[in-house]
């Protein structure tokens, strides 16, 4: 396991500080606020202890209320709205300095037999035939408004082996393409055999490029380039069939509509055998800066 996946797996290692209450800390951003999927993260695995270990999740629902201070603890209170015979239902307030940041509510269930289809999985090349991210993108510096974010990037994602399928949106600045963008990814590491904690670690991905496509869709390079500004300001996924985040998993992505200020965009998540894994959908707040 690598030190920077290490760091990672204790950062989802909540400190339970009561019954239902518990403690996060955060690492290091690229930007001055925690990153959205560390906090969703953390609210799922917070959601996840209070739930019998025959319940798998299914499905998690968030809205992201205020920027989160990554200096200061986050504590998460879940509320145990619903203990069902096949179903629970969790909500989960993330706090820092008083006010909520984070809502979360979360939807597990015990495994059971139905009725089964899926989509294809779209085609995509071998992952171990793409560039990894310390191999692409210093090729892109030149990009960057900051030459030291190359660095950041690459040391803020080192936990994840992401790789790009086609050029990212800051490769190709100021050439539209369709809004569709595909990434594999796996944690830099293997896992233990704990379910909830691979759907935990995809939940903290899936907030990393979904909003590309939007970027794509009008040649922006994203706030690495200062051509937008944005945040994310919901989430929503759909976990289907069991998978490993230790494993090589597609990220097919897209947008279908961006207007008022908002991006949407939508994905579905392939284990590299084919398999329908998970379904998300993101909108976010994506601003042109004002000259």
């Amino acid at each position: 396991m690598s030190a920077a996946l290490d760091s990672l797996l204790d950062l989802l290692d909540l400190e339970q500080i009561e019954r239902d209450i518990f403690r996060g800390t955060s690492r290091s951003s690229l930007v001055p606020r925690v990153f959205g999927g560390q906090v969703a993260a953390q609210a799922l695995v917070a959601a996840g202890r209070t739930v019998p270990a025959d319940r798998s999740a299914h499905s998690l629902h968030a809205y992201f209320l205020r920027a989160g201070d990554p200096g200061a603890p986050i504590v998460y209170s879940v509320d145990r709205i619903r203990d069902g015979r096949s179903f629970t239902t969790r909500r989960v307030v993330a706090v820092q300095h008083g006010q909520p940041i984070f809502h979360l509510s979360a939807s597990f269930q015990t495994y059971e037999e139905g009725l089964e289809h899926q989509a294809p999985m779209p085609p995509a090349p071998d992952p171990e035939t793409l560039p990894t991210a310390a191999q692409m993108l210093p090729l892109h510096a030149d990009r960057f408004r900051d030459p030291g974010v190359v660095d950041r990037l690459i040391e803020a994602r080192a936990a994840v082996d992401l790789r790009y399928v086609d050029e990212p949106p800051f490769a190709t600045v100021g050439e539209p393409r369709e809004p569709r963008s595909q990434v594999w990814f796996r944690t830099n590491g293997k896992l233990a055999d704990d379910p909830l904690l691979h759907v935990c670690l995809a939940t903290y991905v899936s907030d990393m490029t979904l909003l590309d496509s939007v970027l794509l869709a009008h040649g922006r390079g994203g706030w690495t380039v200062g051509d937008v500004v944005g945040a994310s300001l919901d989430h929503a996924m759909w976990f289907h069939r069991p998978f490993r985040a230790d494993e090589w998993l597609l990220y097919d992505q897209e947008s279908p509509s961006a207007s008022g200020g908002r991006g949407l965009g939508q994905a579905r998540i392939h284990t590299q055998d084919g398999r329908l894994a998970i379904t998300v959908i993101q909108e976010g707040v994506i601003r042109v800066p004002r000259a």
